[in-house]
Parts: structure tokens; C-alpha cells; sequence
């Protein structure tokens, strides 16, 4: 159904551009964007390669993804344990999570220039919150009788947050990382376009200067099949990870 979905989607859009029912500035014949694709696969833009753009995309999202797995896990597991750290923690996740990130970027700018460092640190603090949430939420729900029993058991704080509280909240983390990667991966695009001179972001912006709207659905169509693989990858390692996820 997925194929037929998408085969239809190009049907109607080579049927739109092949009588001009839109102007082909605004839609390009799907052989025009092609055209293009294959142009910046072999030739670059605007001098770097088109693996280029894209590996400085995933840099700086590898980079804050995994600057937010680091911190964000642990002080999740720790908040969701402890009321009095989670009061501590809360309102400032609170405070800045609601806001827009690109509403506090150019503070960012500002601070740590407009190299890679400002973004990483925009994708992180994107990336942070909603996998602290989902973290602290997975905790939470962990039986107090799960924790009981491994207590009875001899379990230490080390073993107790190995063996029962990280296992336990992983179908919530992975649900987590998934909304995280997704606000990152959107937040990575639009801070490409806001002060940039690389990336996939950056390149869909700077054709738009030219009118080369071929350029600019070649480049969405990358960002979305980029960001297809991420989610599938995930999904992959859900399912080789946490086998159980849904069948409790």
C-alpha cells in the first residue's frame, strides 16, 4: 500500500507539471529534479560534494544527539528516582522547553559564534528535554515492587540501576529518543538556513536565492529520505534492544 501511495503521489505530480496547471517555478516536472539530483551527486554545490553537505548535517546532529544521550539518560533515571532532584530539574525543562529553539539561537550565536558550536548546542538543548521527559516517565512507571524485590534481593544502587531501572524504562527511552532525533533532525534544518555555509539546510536555502526550485525539492526530498533512515534504524535497533517493548 506504502508503494501504491507513493507511486500515486508521482503520478499526480508529473500529471500537474506535463499540463502546467502550476507555474513550474513553484512545481518542477519530477525529471527536472532528477536532473538536478544527479547534477549535485556528480558535480557538488557550490563547491562540496553532495556527501559533504550531507555528512556536515550529520555531524553536527550526531554530535548533540549524543551530548544529549549522555546527560540526559542518567539525570532522567536519577530524577524519576528522586523527587528531590526532579524538583530541582523540572522547572528549568519546563521554563525552556516550550520555546521555540531558533527563539533562542541567536543567544547561542552570540555566545559561541556562528560555527558548528552554536548548532550542536542548539540540537542539544532540542534533543534534551523531551528525552529527559520520556526518561523520567519510564522510570516512574516502574513497579515499586520490581524495585523491592531486587532490593530483597541484594541489589545495589550500580546493580539496581543496571539490571532493573534502566532495562525497565527502555521501551519509554527509545520512544523518547525517536521525538528527540525528530525535533533535532527539524531544528538542524532551520538552523542551517538561519547561519550556515554547509549542509542540507543550508543548500535548499541558498538555491531559493536563485529561484532554483529543482534544487529545492531535491534537497527536501534528501532531508526526507535521511531522516526515513534514521527512524528505520531506530526502529531496528528497538526491536534488537528491547524484544519485549508491547508484550507485557
Amino acid at each position: 500500500m506504502s508503494c501504491i501511495a507513493v507511486l500515486t503521489l508521482l503520478f499526480l505530480w508529473w500529471l500537474v507539471t506535463k499540463w502546467q496547471w502550476v507555474n513550474p517555478l513553484f512545481i518542477p516536472a519530477p525529471e527536472k529534479v532528477w536532473v538536478a539530483f544527479t547534477q549535485i551527486f556528480q558535480d557538488g554545490y557550490k563547491g562540496s560534494s553532495l556527501a559533504h553537505h550531507i555528512l556536515d548535517s550529520l555531524f553536527r546532529l550526531g554530535s548533540a544527539f549524543a551530548l544529549a544521550l549522555i546527560t540526559a539518560i542518567p539525570l532522567g533515571i536519577i530524577s524519576g528516582s528522586s523527587l528531590t532532584i526532579r524538583s530541582l530539574v523540572d522547572p528549568f525543562i519546563e521554563f525552556y522547553r516550550p520555546l521555540p529553539p531558533l527563539a533562542y539561537y541567536t543567544m547561542l550565536v552570540l555566545w559561541l559564534g556562528i560555527g558548528d558550536s552554536s548548532k550542536i548546542a542548539l540540537l542539544y538543548l532540542a534533543a534534551f528535554a523531551p528525552l529527559y521527559i520520556a526518561v523520567v516517565a519510564g522510570v516512574r512507571r516502574i513497579s515499586i515492587d520490581r524495585i523491592h524485590a531486587a532490593k530483597s534481593l541484594g541489589s545495589n544502587k550500580r546493580k539496581l540501576f543496571i539490571y532493573v531501572l534502566l532495562p525497565s524504562a527502555l521501551p519509554e527511552i527509545f520512544t523518547g529518543i525517536r521525538t528527540a532525533i525528530g525535533v533535532s533532525y527539524t531544528t538542524l534544518v532551520a538552523a542551517e538556513m538561519v547561519a550556515a555555509m554547509s549542509g542540507i539546510g543550508w543548500m535548499v536555502l541558498d538555491a531559493s536565492k536563485f529561484l532554483r526550485s529543482d534544487i529545492i525539492f531535491a534537497g527536501i526530498i534528501i532531508m526526507g529520505l535521511i531522516a526515513l533512515l534514521i527512524d528505520s534504524v531506530l526502529r531496528w535497533l528497538e526491536r534488537k534492544l528491547i524484544p519485549w517493548s508491547g508484550k507485557e
